[in-house]
């Protein structure tokens, strides 16, 4: 058999290949996600993991806590939010895909009940996760979810009501923006991994962040987690997550009945479809 059956290079042109090169960067101009895909998420794993290592690097933990227990209790924590974040903006996502959603809100159904349920599963996302991930935990790396001790509840509740706020801030921009907006539904939630300091304090941040990042109340619960490993009490701390959670729980409803009021009023339901 001949290479040039297989592989017939004297066949092609150029002209063709660029033309379909210019095609594929037209698409990038035109699709956030294939950006996303360049940019966004390479940077924000280089902005995690960077300052988990200039932390590490710099810290000596003899005597302070277990590592292990850090960043394992750091990863479930995280799930926690993002779990609670997707049953909201990705239950309202299903009805836009599944073009139901006009079907739903022309029901008796209100606003509030429609949210009500996806924090009811958000809650027993986050109950799966853990017994999951605590489960596989403790039997691989025998880490147990419990030392936090009854500070789990408040944590866990903090993570559960801002990662709601979230979901719900996303919906009102999917009722602005339309679908092409739906990425925010993945991906929103990773811009504020590096600022919540999930695996590192918040110290280990430039300055110019820290401030940024202690506005958000998952810092502050991830800050508290570590310092009851350490034997601490972060009942302040805690204070600030509960402050910082009502005051973006109260802007994010404020968004989406405004922007569901707007699209409601204008036929934007059925064209979100």
């Amino acid at each position: 058999m001949r290479y040039s059956s297989i592989l017939p290079a004297h066949n092609m042109k150029f002209h063709r290949i660029n033309a379909l090169l210019i095609r594929h960067l037209y698409l990038y101009r035109r699709s956030l996600p294939r950006v996303m895909d360049i940019f966004y998420w390479p940077v924000m794993e280089l902005l995690v993991w960077g300052f988990l290592s200039v932390w590490l690097q710099n810290t000596d933990f003899v005597g302070e806590f277990n590592m292990v227990s850090v960043l394992l209790g750091a990863l479930i924590f995280w799930n926690f939010l993002t779990q609670s974040q997707k049953s909201v903006s990705v239950a309202f996502l299903e009805d836009v895909w599944e073009r139901n959603l006009l079907n739903v809100f022309v029901t008796p159904l209100k606003p509030s009940e429609f949210l009500t349920s996806t924090a009811i599963l958000g809650a027993v996302r986050i109950l799966l996760v853990a017994i999951v991930m605590g489960a596989l935990a403790a039997l691989l790396y025998s880490f147990d979810v419990f030392q936090f001790g009854i500070l789990i509840i408040p944590f866990v509740i903090n993570l559960l009501i801002f990662g709601w706020t979230i979901g719900v801030l996303i919906i009102g921009i999917l009722l602005r923006y339309g679908t092409q907006a739906q990425i925010l539904a993945f991906g929103l939630i990773v811009l504020f991994q590096p600022l919540s300091a999930v695996f590192y304090p918040v110290s280990a941040l430039p300055s110019f962040l820290q401030s940024i990042a202690l506005a958000l109340p998952s810092a502050h619960v991830f800050e508290g987690m570590r310092a009851v490993l350490q034997g601490d009490f972060p009942f302040t701390t805690l204070g600030y997550a509960f402050l910082t959670n009502a005051i973006y729980l109260v802007f994010a409803l404020w968004f989406f009945y405004m922007m569901f009021s707007r699209a409601k009023k204008r036929g934007l339901l059925l064209k979100l479809e």
